[in-house]
């Protein structure tokens, strides 16, 4: 279908309702702060299309010519199963779409991309800036396959000064800016920004406590005593005095951090002078703290209060962006990127809609310095400009200071690189000794491990985890609370059965298979796509983040013959066969090395202990019991919230109060040992053991 769709300049950014996929569901997985990096892709080397196919798809792309808008705009190729394949831009939408008619002249890779095109949608813009803005935001969202792939979906940590108080606080931040106050970042990592307020605190004696906390205090709290905080809870401080404390937070996190450092020295060298020792120590130990912030970045330039570094390296047919953060003359951290893209592309190919991606959902510094020169760089400068609503400047430096910030990224870039592919060579060895020893036809793409969790079956859960050639993918992990009122408490049959029957009857829906009995695994390239790390919800059947199939390769199951049966009649009962199925049993004594695996149709067989693969599948069957029993207890603490401890058997109201009395806090009680809880009066040996038990016990399963 093409046809033309004018959209007004505020919704370029969002685009309309039928122009993009559907936006993401909040029940669907959302980042968590893990900063485990994106391992790099490798696109399997195509053969040109037939000419047959590249003609069909070149009458496609005349028909939809017809109706092409001849102004700018954004334009997408789509396949016959309604798949985008490739999102573009273009200052005349027309003259774009015609130069893909040409009989000669393009490369493999856009030759298959015209090859597979059955359709084309355009959609118009006033200004070619706001068609590089909406052609970003579909690009992330539709994830097309002939598109650089930013592949991340991890928001960035920021430190936040709250307005919504008399007595500001300073916070991390992660998510949508909903609470009033000043933000300040990116930051490259949570732990970037723990050791900043940390400092900040020493520098600013600002508080962190919640707002909850802060108005039930009657004294200072340790903080104050360490002098990290200067107490505005109970009045230690005055509130213009407080207010004067949070004004040059403010003002040094803003980037003039040369001013405060000096009017700090001042005051110290005038509390000196008027013998104000205790004073004049106090300020000592705040500018000490102030230069703690700047020294411990590592590299910080002199000439270079605001800017952002790109730097990109090419190797082996995959590609690493090493991005740097500066802000008020600080190097507040890097990450690197490992975006998909066709290894055709060069390195200024790459990085150019990698640009464009990434500032897509982040606010834009004044200056950006990439290590290679892009196409179109002056219109993303426009583009980000007027998004932003200040001038932005993009630069490739060739000598002095800026150009050492680039080196520095470039040197990082390399280096990421080359220890992600070493780390990726050996997990295609292992995944190759897998299919070995499961009689797989090919190195399996997607492995998925079930595992249950519960106590004496309540808060029962399952959990699924999913690995790859790139590691875990744990924007893929799911987990399932366990709905059954048919199920006797602690059939762990019964709870898998429940699971699978979740979780394939849900893909049937989803992402049926053409055929019946389910192809093969394809044959393993050297890297493979990767997906962020987040920690899922739902029991969603979704497809895989960066294309694969959503169907697994390889199924492991925690247990013994009785849950491989119960796993495979859950298949036969939905008619799924060409699922590779594996049991893993507990060695004796749940000794790790001698786990004996039971597959249908083989005889149980145990591998040698010292095993690499078998390190491997331990690895395996240990992050699903991490991820089972983290959900197990999070469902628990959240009963023990709404119930309160006398969900613990032997916990009534009296005990409950002697409890918290003598520990203060549910959080306390958790931490404390069985001797401590057996001190507490009112609480014999028994009592004590089913409290320290309910918090310590080890789920099984």
């Amino acid at each position: 279908m093409t046809g033309r769709r004018p959209i007004d300049p505020p919704e370029i950014a969002l685009a309309r309702q039928e122009d993009i996929a559907p936006q993401d569901d909040p029940s669907l997985p959302q980042a968590e702060e893990a900063d485990d990096d994106l391992l790099p892709v490798i696109e399997p080397d195509a053969a040109p299309p037939a000419l047959e196919s590249l003609a069909t798809g070149r009458d496609a792309i005349v028909r939809a010519a017809r109706h092409a808008p001849a102004g700018p705009g954004v334009y997408r190729m789509i396949a016959a199963d309604g798949a985008v394949l490739y999102v573009g831009k273009a200052k005349s939408i027309k003259k774009r779409v015609l130069s893909y008619t040409r009989p000669v002249g393009h490369t493999n890779r856009i030759a298959r991309m015209i090859a597979g095109t059955a359709s084309m949608e355009f959609v118009s813009t006033r200004t070619e800036p706001e068609a590089l803005l909406l052609e970003a935001n579909l690009i992330k969202q539709l994830k097309p396959r002939f598109n650089v792939l930013l592949r991340d979906d991890k928001s960035f940590p920021y430190i936040l000064i709250t307005a919504d108080h008399a007595a500001p606080q300073i916070t991390k931040h992660r998510g949508a800016r909903n609470r009033p106050g000043d933000y300040y970042g990116p930051f490259a990592s949570v732990w970037a920004v723990d050791r900043t307020i940390n400092a900040l605190e020493r520098a600013f004696l600002l508080r962190s406590c919640s707002d909850s906390y802060y108005e039930n205090r009657s004294r200072p709290c340790l903080l104050y005593q360490i002098k990290r905080c200067a107490g505005p809870c109970t009045g230690e401080v005055t509130t213009a005095d407080y207010a004067g404390l949070v004004r040059e937070a403010r003002a040094f996190l803003s980037g003039r951090s040369r001013a405060i450092k000096e009017e700090l020295a001042g005051e110290m060298e005038r509390a000196a002078e008027a013998l104000e020792f205790e004073r004049a120590a106090r300020l000592r130990d705040r500018l000490a703290a102030l230069s703690a912030v700047q020294g411990s970045q590592g590299i910080n330039p002199r000439g270079v209060e605001e800017a952002d570094v790109f730097a990109c390296h090419q190797q082996g047919g995959a590609t690493c962006i090493e991005v740097f953060f500066f802000r008020t003359g600080q190097n507040w951290g890097n990450r690197a990127y490992y975006p998909r893209a066709d290894r055709a592309l060069s390195e200024a190919e790459v990085l150019g809609p990698f640009l464009s991606q990434f500032y897509e959902d982040k606010p834009c510094p004044r200056l950006v310095l990439l290590s290679h020169k892009v196409e179109e760089q002056a219109l993303i400068a426009e583009a980000l400009s007027e998004k932003t609503g200040h001038r932005i400047d993009i630069a490739v430096p060739q000598r002095g200071e800026k150009r050492d910030l680039v080196e520095h990224a470039l040197q990082n870039a390399r280096e990421a690189l080359a220890r992600t592919l070493a780390e990726s060579a050996t997990q295609a060895r292992l995944l190759e000794g897998v299919a070995a020893a499961f009689g797989l036809s090919a190195p399996p793409r997607r492995i998925e491990v079930y595992d249950n969790s519960h106590i004496m079956g309540t808060n029962a859960v399952g959990g699924m985890i999913v690995a790859g050639p790139e590691g875990f993918r744990k924007s893929q992990y799911r987990k399932f609370n366990i709905k059954s009122a048919d199920l006797v408490p602690g059939d762990d049959f019964g709870m898998m059965r429940e699971v699978l029957t979740r979780r394939f009857a849900r893909l049937l829906k989803e992402a049926p298979r053409d055929d019946a009995a389910g192809a093969p695994p394809p044959a393993l390239p050297p890297l493979a796509d990767g997906a962020d790390p987040a920690q899922a919800e739902p029991d969603e059947a979704l497809p895989d983040a960066a294309g694969d199939s959503p169907w697994p390769d390889l199924v492991l199951i925690d247990g013994g013959l009785g849950q491989l049966n119960a796993a495979r009649k859950v298949l036969d009962d939905l008619g799924i066969t060409g699922v590779p199925l594996v049991g893993i049993a507990k060695g004796l004594d749940r000794e790790a090395g001698r786990e004996q695996f039971f597959l249908p149709g083989r005889t149980p067989f145990r591998m040698e202990p010292r095993d690499p693969v078998l390190y491997f599948i331990q690895r395996l069957r240990d992050e699903a019991h991490r991820f089972a029993i983290g959900s197990h207890r999070a469902r628990r603490r959240k009963d023990i919230t709404e119930a309160g401890l006398q969900a613990i058997a032997g916990v009534g109201p009296t005990r409950k109060r002697a409890l918290l009395r003598h520990f203060g806090t549910l959080k306390a009680i958790e931490r404390a040992s069985l001797s401590d809880l057996e001190q507490v009066a009112g609480i014999n040996a028994g009592t004590a053991k089913a409290v320290y038990d309910y918090f310590h016990e080890r789920p099984p399963g």
